[in-house]
């Protein structure tokens, strides 16, 4: 091979293209990686990372804000907010660092610059004004996606942000609008909301976090609500005009009237775009849907030798699901024997407000629309020594069974830890585990483990301590 010659291109460096590097290398193929920004992508740049230490911030400062609840005093709590954002930016550059020495570690070629697809498996990068030509046996596009702008006006960064201008505030919000409750809106808003913010949420589904269990939809908003947050479903924004430090926002409610308020900040969080653009796609009648790029569960396009994976591949937008399509994709193409589809029914979501949410699997409605006679077992976090310990007795966990089979369809987990709690219902759903398995497991005590015990109990009519 030349030294521009190389097995596998990888166009993008997020939680997807880095990961499928290191595999392929790992596989003993010569690969490159294009990134025009920073390595990490979004995710370890803007999303995922930085977002989750400011969140560990605001839950710190709620903390101190209700030190009496624990018997302790801590004075007037304050914050500096600039020593808040640095702090995320210090993370997210660790992180970036790290992919640096990964890159090192693993022999794989970085290339700084724009990648353009001149043939399938030709790829032009610019940068600076100048461009270099790599070519290799398959490209992996991993692209990813930016967020979606809102019809009625354009984040400008200083009054109407996107996720990006959210995470690096110059100003506190006193009232803050946030426009979208996925988990990045919600996020935010909680985030936001414990710093000492107003905050507005505006969706317009008929509920919050829709693509959760109507129940867990249910249990944040009357939790977030509590808390002093505005939630209005089934709303919309039908204007936003920014002044010269504050914005006015039409708001179209359920009922069809309009009112207007002022906000200091409007958060825009309605979704993504993938990064498709400018890349040579159409050209080499690459099929996409909606400007996702469609491939097989290994990532394959129906263009030989160009895959696909991440965000720029269709949802669920997340970066572990990008990362495993990363490491089938890699797998696939150095022909490794233990090579596998990729499944998405068993991809795990969390979103990490105050409380976090957790799922897998099928909602309990989805199950049913599938034709599943269901059993449902629940446990509160009330009834759990661990949650009444910590001070976190709000939450609940949900799991959905084929009543038939024992099958576990799904699981739903609101409240203090659950992100870190899903993943024992994700590796049962990828064992195939029953209801039997998992009721003559023995999980340890005092934890919040045990709720997921109880709530599979619970779902056979055998729950012990509730």
């Amino acid at each position: 091979m030349t030294a521009n010659t190389y097995d596998l291109i990888v166009l993008g460096s997020g939680p997807g293209g880095y990961v499928a590097a290191i595999r392929a290398a790992q596989l003993g193929q010569k690969v490159a990686i294009v990134e025009r920004e920073r390595l990490g992508g979004i995710c370890l740049n803007w999303g995922c990372i930085p977002t989750k230490a400011l969140l560990r911030t605001s839950e710190i400062y709620h903390y101190m804000t209700h030190a009496e609840a624990f018997g302790l005093s801590a004075g007037t709590p304050a914050f500096d907010l600039k020593a808040v954002v640095e702090r995320s930016r210090k993370v997210a550059n660790q992180l970036n660092s790290g992919v640096k020495g990964l890159m090192k570690k693993n022999k794989v070629t970085v290339v700084e610059g724009e990648g353009r697809l001149a043939a399938a498996t030709r790829v032009v990068v610019t940068k600076d004004g100048q461009t270099t030509e790599l070519s290799a046996k398959n490209v992996i596009i991993a692209t990813g996606a930016r967020a979606r702008e809102h019809p009625a006006a354009k984040a400008d960064g200083k009054l109407i942000w996107t996720y990006r201008h959210a995470m690096t505030p110059e100003v506190m919000p006193k009232k803050l609008l946030v426009i979208g409750s996925g988990a990045i809106g919600i996020e935010f808003a909680s985030f936001y909301s414990d710093m000492g913010a107003k905050v507005t949420v505006v969706e317009m589904l008929d509920r919050i976090l829709p693509v959760e269990d109507a129940e867990i939809s249910a249990f944040v908003e009357k939790q977030l609500t509590k808390q002093g947050l505005t939630i209005r479903t089934r709303a919309s924004v039908e204007a936003l005009e920014p002044g010269s430090d504050e914005v006015k926002a039409t708001i179209k409610g359920a009922d069809g009237n309009t009112v207007t308020e002022t906000f200091d900040r409007v958060i825009v969080a309605i979704g993504i775009v993938p990064n498709t653009e400018n890349l040579g796609l159409e050209a080499l009648g690459v099929k996409m849907t909606r400007g996702h790029i469609d491939t097989d569960p290994y990532g394959r396009t129906n263009v030989a030798g160009l895959w696909a994976i991440g965000d720029v591949a269709g949802a669920p937008w997340l970066a572990h699901k990008a990362s495993h399509e990363g490491v089938v994709a890699a797998e696939a193409i150095a022909g490794f024997k233990g090579a596998h589809p990729m499944d998405k029914s068993n991809i795990p979501g969390c979103t990490y407000s105050r409380p976090q949410v957790a799922s897998v699997g099928l909602t309990e409605e989805k199950a049913k629309e599938a034709g599943h006679k269901v059993k449902v077992g629940k446990f509160p976090f009330i009834g759990n020594g661990k949650a009444i310990a910590l001070g976190e007795p709000e939450g609940f966990v949900k799991t959905v069974f084929d009543a038939d089979t024992g099958e576990l369809l799904g699981a739903h987990m609101v409240g203090a830890e659950v992100t870190e709690l899903i993943q024992g219902y994700v590796i049962a759903r990828q064992l195939e585990t029953t209801e039997e398995d998992l009721m003559h497991t023995v999980f340890p005590h005092p934890t919040l483990s045990e709720m997921m015990h109880e709530s599979v109990l619970d779902a056979f009519g055998r729950a012990l301590h509730y």
